[in-house]
């Protein structure tokens, strides 16, 4: 025991908690008189208050990178989300668009269709039109099954588009009435013109007017813009009387030797999705 409080590190030691004891008693007396928070109290707080103040500095870094990151991801899924939304509605859009244009195409038909009293009808969608041969054929949905016969007359919009040339089992291809190859067989048509019937054949179509072009005609009578023209039966395959269109404009030949006429179609021959194929009632029996 002698030892102990002989060792200077004893005796600092006991003088040190004994001083330390004493400021704490003065402390809280003079806390006590002044109604204030004791030194040692405050020194305390104020200790453990830096401590809180740096280690929250990292803590709150790392809460927001957190918070950061969930919101970057958030808005990644948001955004993916939004381009497939918007990819959703284009495909509707285009669905629609595509709707609406066959939905006209069949109420045309089926105005077209009251109009043909001597005729049984079978409708085809058109499912293939080569690039090469766009104005000269394409094939339908339908064939020799639905009763399709070569020869048949073929129509789109509010008139004649061609002809059935080729007939499979379940399709068949049209012969264009805008066909102008070599070996096409030419459509007879006539103009119902207030001076008589011109007869003629549709013998070129031009492909920037989108017109049809009629030649070798022999009568004089004379022919106006806007007259009808509907095919004669003088072919012997196509029957009369089936809408082909109206004179847009009326010249002569380069040689300026004999009339050239221009017909604006009564269908669209560069759009054409859904048709109806005339059968004759002498042909159902």
């Amino acid at each position: 025991m002698r030892k102990f409080f002989s060792s200077k590190t004893a005796v600092t030691i006991i003088i040190g908690f004994f001083v330390i004891v004493g400021l704490i008693a003065g402390s809280n007396w003079w806390a006590r008189r002044t109604n204030t928070t004791p030194f040692f109290q405050r020194f305390m707080n104020d200790l453990a208050g830096g401590i809180s103040r740096v280690i929250s500095v990292p803590t709150n870094a790392v809460g927001k990178s957190a918070d950061s990151a969930g919101n970057l991801l958030n808005t990644f899924a948001e955004n993916k989300k939004l381009k497939s939304e918007i990819d959703s509605y284009a495909q509707d859009k285009v669905r629609l668009q595509t709707v609406e244009s066959e939905n006209q195409s069949l109420k045309k038909q089926l105005k077209l269709k009251e109009t043909l009293t001597d005729y049984d009808t079978v409708s085809a969608v058109t499912i293939s039109r080569s690039p090469t041969t766009w104005k000269s054929q394409l094939v339908i949905d339908k064939g020799a099954r639905a009763g399709l016969r070569k020869g048949m007359p073929v129509l789109a919009g509010s008139g004649i588009i061609g002809r059935i040339s080729e007939v499979n089992t379940v399709n068949a291809k049209v012969a264009l009435i805008s066909d102008t190859s070599e070996d096409a067989n030419r459509f007879a048509i006539t103009i119902k013109g207030t001076h008589g019937d011109v007869n003629g054949i549709i013998s070129d179509f031009d492909s920037e007017r989108g017109q049809l072009v009629m030649g070798q005609i022999t009568s004089s009578n004379e022919i106006k813009k806007g007259d009808t023209v509907q095919t004669s039966g003088l072919g012997g395959v196509i029957p009369a009387g089936l809408f082909v269109g109206k004179v847009a404009e009326v010249t002569t030949d380069d040689y300026g030797l004999s009339k050239k006429v221009y017909i604006e179609p009564s269908a669209d021959l560069g759009n054409i999705t859904t048709v109806l194929v005339a059968v004759s009632h002498m042909e159902t029996k």
